[in-house]
């Protein structure tokens, strides 16, 4: 039986989200939001551990809004070392997803096929319908760019393939 996982992101983001910026001002829940995004520089991003759903490896940072909250808007950042997969899963809602550093491989389908990856580099961008499986592969160190439209949930095509069933 597939398992909806709302990433525990929500808990992630919410840490991500209240913490200090590096001069120790503001919060970003309290911050003008335009203020934020306005003044935010890439050594600014608070990086962590992707959440639980997310393979062991890949780091995201929270750039803005709340990826738990349904309607809402969010972007984040995610970091994948050389390598790094993401098993078939589909999410709820569009994602539109932009390579910022690295070569981004990704295809549609159930079935990971490293022979139907499609090759986005830098300036690369792809928009994923909802709820059509899809999978990726990083070559090289990757950084992506995520916009979409909460709740962020996903929902791997095999559930062996999520992380959090053998934690």
């Amino acid at each position: 039986m597939q398992r909806i996982h709302t990433i525990l992101a929500a808990a992630l983001f919410s840490v991500a989200a209240c913490s200090s910026d590096s001069t120790g001002g503001t919060s970003l829940k309290t911050a003008n939001a335009a203020e934020v995004s306005a003044n935010r520089h890439q050594q600014d991003f608070q990086w962590g551990p992707a959440p639980a759903v997310f393979p062991p490896g890949a780091q995201m940072a929270l750039l803005a809004g709340d990826p738990s909250k349904a309607g809402e808007e969010f972007t984040v950042r995610l970091k994948f070392p050389n390598g790094y997969k993401i098993m078939p899963h589909t999410h709820p809602t569009t994602e539109n997803v932009t390579v910022l550093e690295g070569t981004f491989l990704a295809g549609m389908g159930t079935e990971f096929k490293a022979s139907d990856l499609t090759a986005f580099r830098r300036d690369g961008f792809a928009s994923i319908p909802g709820n059509h499986a899809h999978y990726a592969q990083a070559r090289g160190l990757t950084i992506v760019q995520v916009h979409a439209i909460g709740p962020f949930a996903l929902t791997y095509v095999n559930p062996a393939d999520n992380p959090t069933a053998n934690r």
